[in-house]
């Protein structure tokens, strides 16, 4: 976050909070509000985190307050930000008055843990950078913000606040007057609002929950913005010791539904019915792919002690990922495979360069062992049958769960085969980073 403050998802903050949370919170439907109510949902907001939530709010208000903002700046963009729920001029009440109200409100609850409390000076984020960012992006909504909604110069008004009071409320505000007037967000439009909220240290709810996103097809986007695994790799990393769902079936239900923030509803599942589409479908043994999934489990879901063929296991995995995707994305059709990804003979070279030290391990050792040298066996035939790409992220799971060794010149080669099948930065570093062997 900017000025050296902690980040507010560092603070907990988990969706929309401070000024902007009320706002939304008077804005929901059916939500009758007065200024007794609304004062009252104020003061919900501070009560929220046994008090500490009481300073974003009235830190947000005060920004406002301490700008020379004229009222009719204050008054635009807050009924464009409460989808017109409550306006104070209804009630004989100038916003700046309302403002007021809103601070001490949140100085009183404040007061309660410490009773010398006095608001300290505001603190806007006016860094110029992020003032042009937010002001870029609100211009490039601009055209279907005015469309949407009949407030006279809401675009102006917003863009007077991002850069005469503060970037931090000012991005905010523009995100609750997209949310409270239905505006469509094309995706990459979206992905610069989530990065920019990242900077200033916006949880990505803050940013996702409520805003309308003009989503591309499922299949054009299944992978795109993922930073860490994905597809039967990820499925099986949910399944090692200590998983808790009740049954096998609702823990993949609830894999497939980790599509996070940044990619369209049901790309987690498209990406896991590729992978097992292509296992199914190109020869693999029922053997090998038991091997393979006790191996990226770490023995955590023991198919072969529970009487499951592997090919079985991954029909029921298929049939979870079809029901999600008719769910959230009916008009999705799984295209003909892509030709495999490539570089097989760079993949094949890493798997047997591992090998001598896999073949002195062992899965789940002291239960029903799965030898190292089946494991790396098996890895060898789903590159050369069915995907280098799929092989090296059961690869890399693999070496992490037989905790495998690694120099740095393998680790060199393995950036450079993530770059080619166009994995996330994270992927390597929440997987085999704490296995190299650093001079």
């Amino acid at each position: 976050m900017t000025d050296q403050r902690p980040a507010y998802y560092e603070l907990g903050y988990g969706e929309d909070f401070g000024l902007t949370g009320l706002t939304e919170r008077l804005s929901r439907p059916g939500t009758a509000v007065d200024p007794a109510a609304a004062l009252g949902f104020a003061q919900e907001a501070a009560d929220r985190s046994e008090g500490d939530e009481a300073v974003e709010l009235g830190e947000d208000a005060r920004r406002l307050l301490a700008s020379e903002l004229p009222e009719r700046v204050l008054h635009t963009v807050w009924l464009a930000a409460t989808a017109n729920a409550f306006d104070p001029a209804g009630h004989g009440m100038t916003c700046r008055g309302w403002l007021e109200q809103v601070s001490e409100v949140a100085s009183a609850r404040l007061r309660q843990a410490e009773a010398s409390f006095t608001p300290p000076p505001v603190r806007p984020v006016r860094d110029p950078r992020l003032c042009r960012a937010v002001v870029a992006e609100l211009r490039v909504t601009a055209p279907a913000l005015a469309d949407a909604s009949a407030l006279p110069e809401l675009v102006a008004c917003l863009e007077h606040v991002v850069t005469s009071a503060d970037a931090d409320l000012g991005m905010r505000l523009l995100l609750r007057a997209l949310k409270a007037h239905a505006v469509p967000v094309p995706y990459e439009p979206y992905r610069r609002l989530v990065a920019l909220g990242w900077e200033f240290g916006f949880p990505p709810a803050a940013v996702h929950d409520g805003l309308v996103i003009t989503w591309p097809p499922v299949g054009d986007a299944s992978r795109r913005g993922i930073d860490g695994d994905f597809g039967l790799s990820r499925l099986a990393r949910q399944f090692t010791a200590g998983w808790h769902h009740r049954t096998p079936r609702q823990a993949v239900e609830f894999a497939v539904q980790a599509d996070g923030y940044e990619r369209p509803p049901g790309s987690e599942a498209a990406a896991l019915l590729e992978d097992v589409r292509r296992v199914l479908g190109l020869g693999l043994s029922d053997e090998a792919i038991t091997v393979l999934w006790l191996a990226a489990t770490d023995g955590g879901y023991r198919i072969d002690r529970f009487g499951v063929g592997g090919r079985e296991w991954l029909e029921q995995v298929a049939e979870v990922c079809e029901e999600r995707l008719a769910e959230v994305a009916p008009g999705y059709v799984p295209a003909a495979l892509p030709p495999a990804s490539g570089a097989t003979d760079e993949v094949l070279r890493e798997i047997r360069d591992v090998s001598p030290l896999a073949a002195a391990t062992a899965v789940s050792p002291e239960f029903h062992p799965v030898a190292g040298a089946a494991v790396m066996e098996a890895l060898e035939q789903v590159v050369a049958r069915v995907d280098p790409d799929l092989g090296f992220r059961l690869l890399l799971r693999a070496v992490e769960v037989l905790q495998l060794p690694i120099t740095e010149a393998q680790y060199t080669r393995y950036k450079a085969l993530a770059g080619h099948f166009h994995y996330g930065e994270d992927h390597l570093l929440f997987s085999v980073d704490h296995l190299v062997r650093r001079a």
